[in-house]
Order: structure tokens, then C-alpha cells, then sequence
């Protein structure tokens, strides 16, 4: 982890003017693109074709592909490029996240205000599950990119507000808090919380992790195929799971 290259990165693109910059970068979010120059920073490694497909970045280190949202439209991509070199994929979260509201008639932009939910790995599991059988491959990693951020949204939803359901503009990196790797089955084993009983239910999961059950579930449905943890009976309905 370096936060002074990302912090250059953050510059890097702030600075861009998106007409010299080229067609790539007129459609490439500032969350994307300043990802890209923080793994790579050198233009001369980003999107270059492999196979069927461009990656975003291709250096010392391999492929490497930065993915917002959508693992499952990367199926296809993983396949192709798994097959000629090691690939990190990498997944932002909003660890810390600061919100302002754009009024699209007007052009008002509120002032920033904190929101009160903290992203953490799990907010990971779901675009992980899509990917799920490629998990175990020995050339792939994926790294979750934990950030402070600023997202800026419509006031375009359905409540009276307009904050529901709004449509999202542009998310802003501020900082960078931490890098988690998950490649073997210890990594994904840093994922378990600590203060879990023994055997556990994936309500129990749910409570030491402070997700929702649905997130639990999917997690340990990932760290059970990861060969994390194992099912050793049942309480009523519920798997009972120990780690490995």
C-alpha cells in the first residue's frame, strides 16, 4: 500500500483534460481511472489487447483488471486472460464515504455529509459469489482497495426527497485506507471475524461480522467452497461451521 502514489494518482487525474486525453478516458469514470494510474502509472501499460480482450493494465505483475461493479460480465475476460498470466482484480469500497446531492436543474451541489455505514471486505461477497468457481485458480488475486471517498448523486429518485432511488454521478477517491489481498485459503480466512463462537451458524456469522444475514450467507457459502470453513452438523435448520 502507498497513499502518497495514490494521492499522486488523485492529482494525476484531477489534472486531466479529458478532450487531449483521448476517446478511452472520456468514458472512464474518475474512480477507474484513478485506480489505473495508482497500479500503473505509466499510460504505456493500460489497455492493451489480450486475446479477444483489452485489459486495463498489463505489466511486471501481470494482468490487471479494475472492476467497480459487474464480476459477472468479467467471466468471459477471466477465462481468456487466466489461462496466459497471473491476474489481480480489483474491487473498490467505500470504507468511509461522503455524500453530496446534485440538483440537475439548478446545478446545486450540497455540501458534503457524512454517511453513517462503514464498507468493509464483505461489501465484496456478492460480486465475489459471480466469480465464484474461478476463486481457487492459482493465477488469480483479487484486492479489495478500501477508500475514503466522496459520491455525488442526483436528486432524481422516487421519494419526496428524490434521494431514493437517485441515479449516481461520479464517485471521487479521497484517500486511500487499505489494501486486503485474497489469493490462498489463509487470506480468505482473514475474513472470518475473531470473536466467533465454535461451531458457529451463519446467524452467528452475521452478529461477530455486523452484516446482514444475506451477506452472511453468501460468505460462508464462498469460504466453505474456499475450503475455509466446514459444515459439522446442524442446530434445527441452520449448518453448524467450525474453521478448517
Amino acid at each position: 500500500m502507498n497513499p502518497q502514489a495514490f494521492h499522486d494518482a488523485c492529482e494525476f487525474v484531477a489534472g486531466q483534460d479529458p478532450v487531449k486525453a483521448g476517446i478511452g478516458t472520456l468514458s472512464e469514470k474518475t474512480l477507474h481511472a484513478v485506480l489505473k494510474h495508482y497500479f500503473a502509472s505509466s499510460t504505456d501499460e493500460h489497455e492493451i489487447k489480450i486475446g479477444r480482450y483489452v485489459a486495463d493494465i498489463v505489466g511486471e505483475n501481470g494482468i490487471i483488471e479494475i472492476q467497480t461493479q459487474g464480476f459477472d460480465k468479467l467471466r468471459n475476460k477471466l477465462t481468456e486472460f487466466l489461462d496466459c498470466a497471473r491476474v489481480t482484480v480489483v474491487y473498490p469500497i467505500a470504507q468511509t464515504k461522503w455524500l453530496c446531492w446534485i440538483d440537475r436543474e439548478t446545478g446545486h451541489v450540497t455540501q458534503k455529509r457524512k454517511s453513517p455505514k462503514t464498507g468493509t471486505a464483505f461489501d465484496a461477497v456478492f460480486e465475489l459469489y459471480k466469480i465464484k468457481q474461478m476463486l481457487k485458480h492459482p493465477n488469480l488475486t483479487i484486492c479489495l482497495v478500501l477508500l475514503e471517498l466522496e459520491e455525488y448523486r442526483y436528486l432524481d429518485g422516487w421519494s419526496k426527497d428524490k434521494k431514493k432511488g437517485s441515479s449516481r454521478c461520479e464517485r471521487m477517491p479521497v484517500k486511500l485506507v487499505d489494501e486486503i489481498y485474497l489469493h490462498s485459503t489463509k487470506d480468505y480466512s482473514g475474513l472470518i471475524p475473531k470473536s466467533l463462537p465454535m461451531p458457529f451458524t451463519t446467524k452467528d456469522f452475521a452478529k461477530a461480522a455486523k452484516i446482514r444475514l444475506r451477506a452472511a450467507q453468501v460468505s460462508l457459502n464462498i469460504l466453505y467452497d474456499m475450503g475455509v470453513v466446514e459444515r459439522v452438523g446442524k442446530q434445527g435448520n441452520a449448518y453448524l461451521y467450525e474453521y478448517i
